[in-house]
């Protein structure tokens, strides 16, 4: 059983098939397969990491119409390969799963959905990921507002911000891909940021027919491309990793570009980031900073202090009138799969076993709850690179667990309790020094702002890590031998 229809499901489920495992269901509470691609849709939606790189090494696409592809191609993408590979029709949608529970007389889960149905399986790979549930600020006053007021990834079809006076609280990736547009239409454009970013350049410009045409007929460019900016992705990590070297040349090379593009002094001084270079997540946007100046827009740093019927008022005391409100303020990041209930061996829940953080071996397998597998879980977020990599490399490493598992002829598979506390401890480790920890950010949780989202290394590392189960870091459950049902 596989939660989740987005491209870490969709992967994962595809290499099970690709090694023989036929009994599959993938359960999604959306309407239509893509993950944060179904739900995202808000004007110039793309992804900030080139397509070639951020697309399933099995499944590489040669005709993208630019190097950062739009949300509508990433979609159109997925569901040629769903198509192509048979996982479309493993999918049940509109089945949003309320509760996982481990039985212990069966050695099985069952998996209820909140409309009442339930399934039971071998196996479940939680594949919901860390960009679900949306991120929504109290603001007092809030549900007084007359206007349109809705979060960015639930951007509704008939909104219009032509002629409108809008306001977009945060200044996240999202953000800066939709505020340009907002820019464009809008008559007047409020930008609530409580932090600046660093950026680097992206353009992001159709291709040439001529580029086009060598990508699709040149034998070998398309694997030389994928390798070129996969190295490049491992620099900007080794930026964040070594803040007092090659950092600096990371924060020399943004800033740079930041100045040329921020003429105006004033929003220079208001948009220019408080923090060292990589800390939080850095940005690559060449239209977001240029639209910050524009005569129509205002970017304010002041606190809101509250919503009234008519706008907003922030911390002076003074009103900006509004028809509609934005907000860019991200995702939940550190819930992974809640409010879903996970109860595992004892009927402990998977919130009690995370009341220190969310916490999983190589990021998949936590202690307790066996035969259950995560899909880009705690400590897998990259900042550099491309999470499909890492969501295959998982969807592989789950693959063993099972094979192995059932070459056994055991009921599960659970990872070691000192394995998984000693791979946490070397992980957390490894954190140190670097610019991770210099400020507070959405990878780390509150209060001993642990990280939870990132993994510490490089790309190359983690691929290392899970390229081969080690079967002595489990134990396995004997139970009579069955023909998996689920998985």
């Amino acid at each position: 059983m596989i939660i989740g229809a987005g491209l870490g499901g969709l992967g994962t489920a595809i290499e099970l098939r690709r090694h023989g495992f036929r009994e599959l269901t993938i359960l999604e509470k959306a309407a239509a397969i893509g993950g944060t691609w179904h739900y995202n849709r808000y004007p110039l939606c793309a992804c900030d990491v080139p397509s070639h790189l951020y697309s399933y090494s099995f499944a590489q696409r040669r005709d993208w119409s630019r190097i950062c592809s739009p949300r509508e191609e990433i979609l159109s993408y997925i569901e040629q390969v769903a198509r192509d590979y048979g996982a479309d029709g493993l999918v049940q949608t509109g089945a949003e799963v309320s509760a996982c529970r481990w039985d212990e007389t069966s050695s099985r889960w069952s998996v209820a959905s909140t409309d009442g149905r339930t399934w039971e399986a071998d196996a479940v790979v939680i594949a919901t990921g860390q960009l679900h549930q949306p991120a929504i600020p109290r603001l007092d006053g809030a549900e007084q507002f007359a206007g349109e007021a809705f979060h960015s990834s639930r951007w509704p079809e008939h909104f219009s911000a032509r002629g409108k006076r809008v306001a977009v609280i945060g200044t996240g990736a999202s953000a800066i891909q939709l505020i340009p547009a907002l820019a464009d239409e809008a008559a007047r454009l409020y930008v609530f940021q409580r932090t600046g970013n660093w950026f680097l350049p992206r353009r992001n410009r159709a291709y040439p027919p001529w580029v086009k045409a060598a990508v699709r007929y040149v034998p070998g460019l398309q694997a030389w491309r994928r390798r070129f900016i996969y190295q490049y992705a491992e620099t900007l990590t080794s930026m964040i990793r070594h803040p007092r070297t090659l950092g600096r040349i990371g924060h020399a090379w943004s800033a740079a570009f930041m100045r040329r593009q921020l003429r105006d002094p004033e929003v220079r001084r208001k948009a220019w980031p408080d923090y060292p270079f990589g800390c939080k997540r850095v940005l690559f946007s060449s239209h977001y900073l240029p639209a910050l100046q524009r005569p129509n827009v205002e970017l304010i740093t002041e606190p809101i202090s509250h919503l009234t019927p008519a706008g907003v008022v922030i911390g002076d005391a003074t009103e900006r009138e509004l028809d509609a409100v934005i907000y860019a303020t991200g995702f939940r990041t550190n819930d992974f799969m809640a409010p879903m209930e996970v109860l595992g061996r004892d009927g402990v829940a998977l919130r009690d076993a995370w009341a220190g953080g969310p916490r999983a071996h190589l990021g998949i397998t936590v202690p307790g709850f066996p035969s259950l597998f995560l899909i880009y879980g705690p400590n897998t977020n990259t900042s550099g690179g491309s999470i499909i990599l890492y969501e295959e490399c998982q969807g592989r490493y789950i693959r063993q667990a099972l094979e192995h598992a059932w070459a056994r002829g055991a009921a599960g598979i659970e990872v070691k309790p000192e394995v998984a506390a000693a791979s946490d401890r070397e992980l957390q480790a490894r954190f140190a020094g670097t610019a991770w920890v210099a400020c507070n950010s959405w990878y780390r949780q509150s209060g001993d702002g642990r990280i939870v989202a990132n993994w510490p290394g490089y790309m190359r590392e983690y691929e290392a890590a899970l390229a081969r189960l080690d079967p002595h870091e489990y134990e396995f459950a004997r139970a009579p031998a069955r023909a998996p049902v689920e998985a």
